[in-house]
């Protein structure tokens, strides 16, 4: 008898236990799959194809900071392509030379010519001002305006030969209409200006190029006023022009030639010219 309870109430609380975990298994799945459901529907970015695929690509950004993007591909690799740049010889000599072969072709289109200041005098309208008549080797002389008030004595100026730029547009100086520039060498404060001179013997009125003897016949045509502004020619020549260690006016590596010779200033060295 007592047995046979014993068997019987085993079996009752065995039977008893699988019902119990067999609902509890039941409710975890429900309580799960009803999660799952809820996060698809209340958060559909967090769903990731495990098939998905990246492909990351460099671009640039209008501040010229790279920027990283993403693009979809059917590849399940993931690529960097790094941003390239233009090739060059390690140094930067091409680009340089590249520079200063457009500069000389700008150069070409300049007339530049040997003058002679005729008379001189301070502008009547502006103290940092001179006007100066300038023979170039036209009928008549040209008016030219320049502010060498603070740097050279007016008495330095008269019968001096000089380096002048003559197809530029004229421009109204305080009321004097200026016809071209006299060609200066100047420190990098601009503290000290000296203006640039031929040989003595140098013919009025010849044109001046850069580069070797012989190319003096190989000039092309001087530009008109009008193209040496729109096409911005002197602007473009202008930063490449300098003096050496023996104040011999240069543009990048040619020297700026009158038959008679070199194109120079008085003492300064490696300055700018304009």
């Amino acid at each position: 008898m007592a047995n046979a309870l014993k068997s019987g109430g085993g079996a009752v609380l065995l039977s008893s236990l699988s019902s119990f975990f067999s609902a509890t298994s039941s409710t975890h799945r429900s309580l799960i799959s009803s999660a799952t459901r809820f996060r698809r529907n209340q958060f559909p970015l967090f769903s990731i194809s495990s098939s998905s695929s990246v492909t990351r690509r460099w671009s640039r950004t209008p501040s010229g900071f790279p920027s990283f993007c993403t693009l979809s591909s059917s590849s399940s690799s993931e690529t960097v392509a790094e941003p390239t740049t233009a090739s060059n010889d390690g140094n930067g000599e091409g680009t340089e030379k590249n520079d200063n072969n457009s500069a000389k072709d700008a150069a070409g289109l300049l007339d530049i010519r040997v003058g002679q200041i005729v008379k001189a005098w301070k502008h009547e309208e502006a103290d940092s001002l001179y006007v100066e008549e300038v023979d170039i080797g036209e009928p008549e002389p040209r008016i030219i305006c320049s502010g060498l008030v603070n740097y050279v004595p007016l008495e330095q100026l008269q019968g001096k030969k000089v380096i002048v730029l003559s197809n530029l547009k004229p421009r109204n100086m305080r009321g004097v209409k200026s016809c071209g520039m006299l060609m200066a060498a100047s420190d990098a404060k601009h503290e000290n200006v000296e203006l640039l001179f031929p040989p003595e013997d140098a013919i009025l009125g010849e044109r001046i190029w850069f580069g070797s003897e012989d190319e003096k016949d190989n000039q092309p045509a001087a530009g008109t006023p009008n193209q040496i502004q729109k096409k911005k020619i002197w602007e473009t020549v202008q930063p490449h022009l300098k003096t050496d260690d023996s104040c011999v006016a240069m543009l990048g590596v040619d020297i700026m030639r009158t038959s008679a010779g070199s194109v120079a200033c008085q003492s300064l060295k490696n300055a700018n010219i304009s």
